[in-house]
């Protein structure tokens, strides 16, 4: 028997941080009892201008159900208020897929046998022409997580590269230490988004098998520590289905609460992604979240944080995404490739999991604009 690293111990390296917000959300998490909240909660909740965490618990449960209709009404008003018609457009690039990890739900995983790949700075800024080419002026950079094939320095590189298209870099890649970040922000990173994936302790153990990711507590700290380096935002997600879906919702609205609280002047943001088949195993069997589930929990978040940018990903089939951004979301995702090279058709490496909405930038533009929506390319200027 494989004797396993304890997933609550630090390994050497990783910074800590103290304070409480860790064992804050995952006690109230752990005690969040949903069939306890009833139609009179819901209705006290939906009758207030802002709402606390004891009422987000009651939007989040199925005592919500019946009133998802006001929840989405409640959201839009909200979303209007702060983000106006705009509907942020921006698109994934994946320069490795490379990863020392073993989680047993993702395609990257190490012990998937997938095509791996690795962009160098050529590959990647031929990649980042045919997307600014576009008209996009947001990135999302994203690596396997392997510091080993795809080091800080990369991941700086291709930063840099970026900063010559684009106006908005955001990274999705493996947590690390605050001064990392501050390299990053540095080499010209905005934004940094990690998925916590689920916050059940217990459930993350067995998810997560070897690997840097297997300790909860380092991951659970990643968007402290960005914030910490500089990063102007910070964006939290589950995956939902890996566990109780309204308790890793209920965290992950809890965490970027707290951590808003704590740094006010950072931007939070919310992603929403439901499991999606991978390579070589096309039979997960996710906790069930429907979409009227995903569109409750979407309103509970926007109805939280009204000031949160809210993306909703090709994971989602179009119709559902048209829907979503008249709604709650304010930010989008169009023309995705989810491989390596993907982008020049090179196609060098595997895909993450399977996308569901494959529109071209033209075609998610057109879309937004046939909602009355006004699609918007970046709204940050350098001077």
């Amino acid at each position: 028997m494989i004797e396993r690293t304890n997933h609550m111990e630090y390994t050497p390296g990783m910074e800590i941080i103290e304070h409480d917000i860790f064992d804050k959300v995952i006690s109230e998490m752990n005690s969040y009892d949903y069939n306890s909240y009833t139609e009179e909660d819901v209705k006290r909740a939906l009758n207030k201008d802002s709402i606390n965490l004891d009422d987000f618990k009651a939007l989040l449960s199925p005592a919500a159900f019946p009133f998802l209709e006001e929840m989405a009404r409640k959201a839009q008003i909200e979303t209007k208020k702060h983000f106006g018609n705009s509907i942020y457009m921006f698109t994934p690039l994946y320069i490795s897929n490379y990863c020392e990890n073993y989680c047993i739900y993702c395609g990257f995983n190490c012990y998937n046998k997938i095509h791996r790949a690795k962009l160098n700075a050529e590959e990647i800024e031929n990649e980042m022409k045919i997307i600014a080419d576009t008209g996009l002026e947001e990135i999302l950079i994203l690596t396997g997580e392997s510091p080993r094939m795809s080091d800080v320095k990369y991941i700086g590189e291709a930063c840099k590269i970026a900063r010559k298209y684009f106006k908005v870099i955001g990274l999705e890649v493996y947590p690390m230490n605050s001064e990392d970040y501050a390299y990053l922000h540095e080499c010209g990173a905005d934004f940094v988004t990690v998925f916590q994936e689920t916050y059940n302790s217990d459930k993350y153990e067995t998810l997560h098998l070897e690997g840097h990711k297997r300790i909860f507590p380092y991951r659970f700290n990643a968007q402290e520590r960005a914030i910490m380096g500089g990063i102007r935002g910070v964006g939290f997600a589950a995956l939902l289905g890996l566990d109780d879906f309204r308790k890793d919702a209920f965290a992950t609205g809890m965490h970027a609460y707290m951590l808003q609280r704590k740094y006010p002047h950072a931007e939070i943001a919310f992603s929403c992604p439901r499991l999606r088949p991978i390579i070589n195993n096309h039979k997960i069997n996710p906790k069930d979240v429907h979409e009227p589930q995903l569109l409750q929990i979407i309103t509970a978040y926007r109805l939280l944080i009204p000031s949160a940018n809210i993306t909703i990903s090709s994971r989602e089939c179009a119709r559902f995404r048209d829907n979503i951004i008249d709604i709650a979301a304010t930010k989008i995702s169009a023309g995705v490739d989810v491989g390596i090279g993907g982008h020049t058709g090179e196609n060098k490496g595997d895909e993450q999991f399977e996308i569901s909405d494959g529109r071209t930038v033209d075609e998610v533009y057109n879309a937004i604009v046939e909602k009355g929506l006004q699609p918007v390319m970046s709204d940050y200027l350098y001077v």
